[in-house]
């Protein structure tokens, strides 16, 4: 049977400057959320929970100062992606080594210099570049000084950021998206937004209207982007995974449909243009009003984007009993209750490969505009053999799985740009600051404590990869 995958699909893999760069104070960078949290999954949470009390404390030990050194690594490293056939890399640029405090009146050109470094070496290996202008990634300084993005003040200080970007790198990156996992600043709102809050004040309130202005900030840069180059393809990019009800009872499924209207909100914005008419009833009953002027409206209508990137790690349950709830446990940043027909993984995130496709279809469905996989992965521990080798083949069954049901969605009639696994080397993870929680098809010599050589090893997985981009995806 004729391959199902475009010639042209974009085989990748995925990486984020605060989870790999190290370097954290190097040729002028200034602080990023990353560099003032702790490694552990408990002292994590709490420290993502109070960004103010997080500032004033001292852990000792923060993972993101070296992490796997990118900064000095990265030659070393796109030379393993190149071996593995990868046609792109998504990474992010961090803004406060271009911008050390965000809101400065010129660019850091030492910080710059290291991406226009990464880029021609990508460039220079037939690696197509796929940036994030911001991944997690706004500088400590405009949450000390502004609040982060509850300021209107950060949308001018972001698009000003983004001039610089795409005006340095036209000509050389055509596939951009504007925030990572957006729908995030309301469930790690110091992570997706730098927001800190004041006492007694609306927490829904200051997030939806920080998101607003992110929301903005997006249409803007869209613009701008389009403005200056027209080859650019600009993107938005959703934590995306379909909630499903936990019965059939009409009450769950509108549960579910609330849970997911929720996710969506800021991709219709992003690709509709506009506020979906669902979002009236829903802000109000959060007691939420968002200010928005018309030249806002007018800039949200006319600069949508042009595909959607998601990340998609698993799905989500829902019921409309309270009883039922009491069992919610966290899984990634979203809460679920565990799905009985559904295994998880060490973290206890659900592996659900058929809802990759389930959302694919559903975003296809409701925006008709080319999709992204930008994030998929799975988080494990892995065992170096005493020869060296590494045998991850649950990493291997789990992308197989996925890729599989990838292939049914573009079956299906979905248009479908690029499969970008999450972590495609060891990377510190956002959520538990951990180095044992690996994604990768290259293993990185660094535990949890920030021990080890930072010796790069190539997986089982490594091979098969390689051999699935090889095949564009006929060998499995």
């Amino acid at each position: 049977m004729k391959n199902i995958i475009p010639k042209n699909f974009l085989w990748g893999g995925a990486i984020a400057a605060n989870q790999c760069e190290g370097a954290y104070l190097d040729d002028g960078k200034g602080l990023s959320p990353v560099d003032i949290l702790p490694g552990g999954p408990k002292i994590r949470r709490e420290a993502l929970a109070d960004v103010r009390k997080t500032m004033e404390t001292d852990y000792g030990y923060y993972p993101s100062h070296i992490s796997i050194d990118f900064f000095h690594r990265f030659k070393e490293d796109i030379a393993l992606f190149k071996e593995m056939g990868f046609k792109c890399l998504r990474t992010s640029i961090c803004w406060a080594r271009v911008f050390p405090n965000g809101d400065d009146l010129e660019p850091n050109e030492e910080g710059l210099k290291f991406y226009d470094a990464l880029i021609d070496e990508l460039i220079k290996n037939n690696i197509e570049p796929v940036i994030t202008i911001n991944h997690f990634d706004t500088p400590l300084e405009l949450t000390k000084k502004y609040g982060g993005w509850k300021n209107k003040k950060l949308i001018e200080f972001y698009t000003k950021y983004c001039e610089v970007l795409f005006k340095r790198y036209k000509g050389k990156v055509k596939y951009w998206m504007t925030f990572n996992e957006i729908n995030m600043i309301l469930h790690i709102p110091s992570f997706g937004g730098g927001l800190v809050f004041e006492e007694g004040e609306n927490r829904k309130q200051v997030m939806y209207q920080g998101a607003h202005h992110q929301l903005v900030a997006s249409a803007i840069a869209t613009k701008i982007g389009h403005e200056i180059d027209s080859e650019n393809k600009i993107g938005c990019m959703l934590a995306a995974g379909t909630v499903y009800p936990n019965t059939c009872n009409p009450r769950d499924i509108l549960a579910a449909q609330d849970a997911n209207r929720e996710n969506y909100f800021f991709i219709d914005v992003q690709s509709r243009g506009e506020y979906p008419s669902y979002s009236k009833r829903m802000l109000k009953e959060l007691g939420v009003s968002i200010e928005i002027t018309e030249d806002e409206k007018k800039l949200l209508k006319e600069n949508t984007v042009d595909y959607i990137g998601f990340s998609y790690y698993s799905s989500r349950l829902r019921s409309a009993d309270p009883e039922v709830m009491k069992n919610i446990k966290s899984g990634n940043a979203f809460a679920t209750i565990a799905n009985p027909y559904l295994k998880e993984s060490e973290w206890g995130w659900t592996i659900d490969p058929v809802g990759l496709r389930i959302t694919m279809n559903e975003l296809y469905d409701r925006y008709e505009k080319p999709l992204f996989i930008v994030e998929n992965g799975l988080g494990a521990i892995d065992k170096v053999e005493e020869d060296g080798t590494i045998n991850d083949d649950y990493r291997i069954d789990y992308l197989r799985q996925h890729i599989e049901q990838m292939k049914e969605g573009i079956k299906d009639g979905v248009d479908l740009i690029g499969y970008t696994p999450w972590g495609c080397i060891d990377l510190v993870s956002a959520g538990t600051g951990q180095m044992s929680k690996r994604y990768g098809f290259i293993y990185v010599d660094k535990d949890d404590n920030g021990e080890g050589t930072l010796k790069r090893f190539k997986k089982k997985s490594f091979d098969w990869y390689k051999n699935v981009i090889a095949t564009n995806g006929d060998n499995l």
